[in-house]
């Protein structure tokens, strides 16, 4: 049973590739290689009259969830305590960073809105480019450092607390 899953998804992949690279000669789009790797497209379903949605819509999916974590990092608030000892970690420039990709991340997500409202694959490829060439050119060295110091502990831990954020 598990076997036959597993082929059937690599058949729904195979032709998932099969109908992107139609898009991506058609529109310019990335290659499904690199889109899959930063943003994991390759689960859409490709029984669809909407490929571009569906895959912009993935994209979406991420993005929301890197802007939630940004969220709980920049205002720990209400996040759990751990989180706490996580911020002491971030000087101000990481917190400028976050804020910075924050920002990014939030324009992409009211852009969204519109495209939601009224599908236009024009405006969904450029959509699906734009977040491609920021995300992997300004957005994602930038956020993996900053996730490598939350995570590794690496950068100078304030000696200073006047505040949760350090």
């Amino acid at each position: 049973m598990v076997i036959d899953e597993q082929l059937n998804r690599l058949g729904n992949l195979e032709e998932l590739k099969q109908a992107y690279g139609i898009l991506e000669q058609n529109h310019g789009l990335p290659k499904f290689v690199e889109l899959n790797k930063l943003f994991d497209i390759e689960d859409v379903d490709v029984e669809t009259d909407f490929l571009l949605r569906k895959i912009r819509r993935v994209i979406t999916d991420k993005i929301v969830n890197y802007l939630r974590f940004i969220e709980v990092v920049l205002n720990p608030s209400s996040a759990p305590m751990f989180f706490f000892k996580l911020v002491k970690k971030l000087d101000n420039n990481d917190r400028d960073v976050l804020n910075r990709i924050y920002n990014d991340l939030g324009k992409f997500e009211i852009e969204v809105l519109g495209l939601d409202l009224d599908y236009n694959e024009k405006k969904e490829v450029e959509f699906i480019n734009n977040c491609f060439k920021i995300f992997d050119k300004e957005i994602k060295l930038s956020f993996i450092d900053v996730i490598n110091k939350l995570n590794n502990g690496e950068g100078k831990k304030k000696e200073d607390y006047n505040s949760y954020c350090g």
